[in-house]
């Protein structure tokens, strides 16, 4: 009658003890089906017996089942189809008058699952339309046939079960839309984690692959006039090369850090492999890990920046417990002064994380560029 199947972008893998859970929550009202087979059981007549019996067995079966389809389709997040919906009530609804003659007027305690059904089953006006329906059954057949009685009692369990139905049905709607909102964070976060290792990796080999550039540049240019110094400049390309993988494998491990000492070195030999005087501190003051870790960035991307793009002959980098400075003499910025580059992006984000601000533009005097990252003083939060 019906054929189910989800698409794998939206199935999901369930347990064997969840499906089992899911047909018992359905079955476990079929105890109410007792009546009717009791009254078929104790029928004179063996075919009125076998009907009674067989249609019941057959409802309680289709029952459990178009509710156990009806759930995988909500945890899908798929709409139940309304031409499928209306074929298995009707289904329901026909297998529970062809067993009137074995279960004779007992057969309307099939309306309730009936009646249940359809709230799970239809939108709410088609449900409501449905319960109600089921609910004057039993009175309007008791005064059509004679020999039956009206089943108040079956009334009260038409309504019952349709208001425990619906609570049903909206449970399984929300837990739906909780795990269809879980599905979208997780795959938020992921998405957050690729950005943020590609800005790291992007940081990491643009900063060394330039100092890579400009010592090849300059090794090429010495190879005749100067080959010890030649041969230096190879070794420190060698040097660099291998300090690059190593932080790209720890990157891929996580376990990569940057500190503001071990950068400020990189600084110096990359400035003077360029030709470019540098003025930067002999020493990184003391600073807590967060903060030393997003300077030493910080002095990454701009000397990066001043080698590659600035064309100057001075770079100055300035340290102080709650700030770093990097400024050059050359071209200053192209365009917007607050336009970033992806590195300029990452340095951004890392510094949000600390409540940093992040400065570009051009110095005070007009000329070069200036980049610069303060953080707020917490000394006076120190000891609260």
């Amino acid at each position: 009658m019906f054929t189910v199947g989800l698409p794998r972008d939206q199935s999901r893998p369930v347990s064997r003890r969840w499906r089992i859970t899911g047909w018992l929550l359905a079955a476990v009202w079929l105890f109410f089906l007792n009546i009717p087979l009791l009254t078929a059981l104790h029928q004179p007549e063996v075919w009125r017996r076998v009907l009674g019996a067989a249609t019941l067995v057959a409802f309680g079966l289709l029952y459990v089942w178009v509710f156990e389809w009806a759930r995988g389709m909500r945890q899908a997040h798929r709409t139940i189809p309304r031409a499928r919906a209306w074929t298995a009530l009707a289904a329901l609804l026909g297998l529970g008058l062809a067993g009137i003659p074995g279960t004779e007027g007992d057969w309307l305690t099939t309306l309730v699952f009936v009646a249940a059904a359809a709230v799970f089953l239809l939108p709410s006006r088609e449900a409501l339309l449905v319960v109600v329906l089921a609910a004057l059954t039993p009175p309007v057949a008791a005064a059509l046939v004679p020999g039956w009685e009206a089943e108040g009692t079956v009334v009260f369990a038409v309504v019952l079960a349709s208001f425990a139905m619906f609570g049903v049905s909206r449970l399984a709607q929300r837990n739906a839309e909780l795990q269809a909102a879980q599905q979208e964070i997780g795959r938020l976060a992921v998405a957050e984690e690729r950005a943020r290792t590609a800005r790291d990796l992007h940081d990491i080999l643009g900063h060394s692959l330039t100092v890579v550039a400009v010592k090849a540049e300059l090794a090429g240019r010495l190879l005749e006039l100067d080959p010890a110094r030649a041969a230096t400049e190879v070794a420190d390309i060698e040097r660099l090369a291998r300090q690059a993988l190593a932080d790209v494998r720890g990157t891929v491990g996580a376990y990569r850090g940057v500190n503001l000492a071990t950068e400020l070195a990189g600084a110096r030999s990359a400035l003077a492999a360029a030709g470019i005087a540098a003025d930067l501190p002999e020493t990184a003051p003391a600073l807590p890990a967060e903060r030393d870790e997003l300077f030493g960035w910080t002095v990454r991307e701009g000397v990066t920046n001043v080698v590659r793009h600035s064309g100057a002959r001075r770079c100055e980098i300035r340290v102080d417990p709650t700030a770093v400075e990097i400024r050059d003499d050359g071209r200053g910025p192209a365009g917007e002064p607050e336009a970033a580059g992806h590195g300029l992006v990452g340095l951004r984000e890392r510094a949000r994380r600390l409540d940093a601000a992040v400065t570009v533009g051009r110095p005070r005097g007009g000329r070069g560029f200036l980049l610069r990252v303060t953080v707020p003083d917490t000394r006076r939060g120190a000891t609260g």
